[in-house]
């Protein structure tokens, strides 16, 4: 197995898990918050989805899903269109609501057929290259992959774990 298809692999594995979590939920299941305070189903998925467009399209050179697929305006968030959820406030949190969990996973699938469609092509040199300089070390392109692969990963965890607790 080469290194662009067990990202693929793996990626797919998000996927698996985002549509478990949200498949048959009300707009009141996903918008549920254990304690008042915890992050909601749809919080984490729209999270998770906007980390993983936000990163993959900066460094695969695209623009996000989110901005160029209308996703943004579908949403219609009371938040920056630019906002990934990275930081939130409680109060914050609770500003992310979805009409659907059809709305929520449309959105989701559309960022991993973009994030499938960069993988594809991916040869394994280009795993070394250098997405962000901000960081010391410097982050390549395999580390920021592995590092959205686990954030992602971690946060359908959550997800499903909200879902148990409803």
């Amino acid at each position: 197995m080469r290194s662009h298809e067990v990202l693929i692999e793996g990626y797919g594995r998000i996927q698996e898990e985002v549509h478990a979590a949200v498949e048959g939920l009300s707009p009141d299941d996903l918008h549920a918050r254990s304690g008042g305070e915890a992050n909601s189903i749809a919080w984490l998925i729209w999270h998770l989805a906007r980390v993983q467009d936000d990163h993959i399209a900066d460094a695969a050179g695209l623009e996000q899903v989110w901005l160029a697929k209308g996703w943004a305006d579908r949403f219609a968030l009371p938040l920056p269109e630019s906002d990934t959820g990275y930081g939130h406030t409680s109060k914050q949190v609770g500003q992310v609501k979805v009409e659907s969990g059809e709305l929520l996973l449309g959105y989701y699938d559309a960022v991993h057929e973009q994030t499938l469609g960069f993988l594809g092509g991916l040869e394994d040199a280009a795993l070394d290259r250098i997405v962000d300089e901000n960081w010391d070390p410097p982050v390549t392109l395999g580390a920021r992959l592995v590092s959205v692969l686990s954030d992602d990963l971690q946060h359908v965890g959550q997800a499903a774990y909200a879902r148990g607790l409803l």
